[in-house]
């Protein structure tokens, strides 16, 4: 009865649960930490949407027992982004269903198609939901390191010769939480091209593709010609419409995956509450210049984090898209690791980072940081990492005092 159950010990130590607990303790203690690590949008829903929801809630008749897939209301809605965004046409009845998230839409298509001992290729570092949501489902990781190029092909075409038994699925998602990387359309279509040959589902997870900030929208994978025999991709409005909280996300793709996926969550789940699924269905069918707004405000966010954090000492690449700058961990820290490394910000500078190290082995010595607060307190929290960069020993010029912290 004091073992933990079998699902529970494939679980791995959560790695934020001491950042967590640090960051908790020096609230408690009166301390204004400026939270930069978890990516939870702090801007408002588009009222439009809000309306919406509050029309349909005052109907009796909402309240009862919704779609598990979906209203059919909701995903015509979603196949008209589609075809709107992408020129990808969708059939709503067999090729989309709407999930509650796209980490629940994840997490219950891995259960849908996974048997136990399968293996399944995931980019490191990525998402936890990608790897953590089969390893639940009873299978193996075999980890890539994450990238867009034909390296990235190369490790997937070694990892399926190599591998007993062969591979089940590709995992990919661009753009990528939490490495901002992002993927063009002739890298899709060699993906594709491979996957097939080489007898793997790909699972797409796009729930940042709305948050781009150099011009080129990013593409989905499901404009490349036969990418619908094989793939099905994950969408989210909770970035793209300010909705992280209404819990509202898409699959759409091969009939006989979202089939699967769509008995699966035929017998958990109920759907959303239908008012949100209206409100839903109304954030896409409705006014997108609420979605320019929000990419502007995080474009804005992240010119100021790059300039400010950059003359406060720190040099961090600009991310191309998402929510977040992925950033190494300045040279006199890096032997202290991610993990440390986001401790003594928040104990010496008041800042709160994600440790690289949480999102995979190839994510340490980078944190990820989250543009998740306005341009005025992105500023302040530029002010205290130059504080803190300049005193004496925490640059790692003399003796300092962060090695006692490396050492708890």
């Amino acid at each position: 009865m004091h073992e933990d159950f079998h699902r529970i010990k494939r679980l791995p130590p959560y790695v934020f649960a001491e950042v967590n607990r640090l960051k908790a303790a020096a609230r408690a203690r009166g301390a204004d930490i400026i939270d930069l690590g978890m990516g939870n949008p702090d801007l408002p829903t588009p009222q439009h949407i809000v309306d919406k929801l509050v029309e349909t809630v005052a109907r009796p008749r909402t309240h009862r027992y919704s779609a598990s897939k979906g209203i059919p209301g909701l995903r015509r809605a979603q196949a008209a982004y589609y075809e709107r965004r992408f020129g990808v046409k969708l059939d709503p009845e067999t090729q989309v269903v709407a999930t509650l998230g796209s980490k629940e839409g994840f997490a219950t298509m891995a259960q849908a198609i996974t048997a136990p001992g399968d293996v399944i290729l995931v980019p490191n570092p990525t998402y936890p939901i990608h790897e953590f949501g089969f390893l639940l489902s009873g299978a193996a990781m075999r980890h890539l390191k994450a990238g867009t190029g034909e390296e990235f092909l190369r490790q997937v075409e070694h990892a399926c010769v190599h591998t007993i038994p062969k591979p089940l699925a590709l995992v990919l998602s661009y753009p990528s939480n939490p490495t901002a990387m992002v993927a063009d359309l002739d890298f899709y279509k060699d993906a594709v091209a491979l996957a097939k040959r080489l007898g793997l589902i790909i699972l797409s997870d796009i729930a940042y593709t709305e948050i781009y900030f150099d011009g080129n929208p990013p593409p989905s994978v499901l404009q490349v010609p036969g990418a619908m025999d094989i793939t099905v991709e994950f969408t989210s409005l909770s970035k793209t419409y300010n909705m992280p909280g209404w819990r509202m996300g898409f699959a759409v793709g091969n009939e006989r995956l979202i089939a699967a996926l769509a008995r699966m969550k035929s017998y958990l789940d109920y759907g959303a509450f239908t008012p949100i699924q209206v409100a839903a269905a109304a954030a896409l069918n409705g006014p997108q210049d609420c979605v320019e707004e929000i990419r502007a405000t995080y474009h804005s966010r992240r010119d100021c984090l790059i300039e400010s954090f950059g003359r406060a000492g720190w040099d961090i690449p600009p991310p191309p898209a998402t929510m977040f700058a992925w950033a190494p961990v300045p040279e006199p820290f890096k032997e202290l690791g991610s993990v440390e490394f986001a401790k003594l910000l928040i104990e010496k500078a008041e800042i709160a980072v994600a440790p690289g190290l949480g999102f995979g082995e190839y994510g340490e010595g980078f944190v990820r940081i989250a543009l998740v607060e306005n341009e005025h307190r992105i500023r302040q929290a530029a002010r205290n990492l130059k504080k803190f960069l300049a005193q004496p020993g925490e640059s790692g010029h003399n003796e300092f005092p962060i090695q006692q912290n490396a050492s708890r």
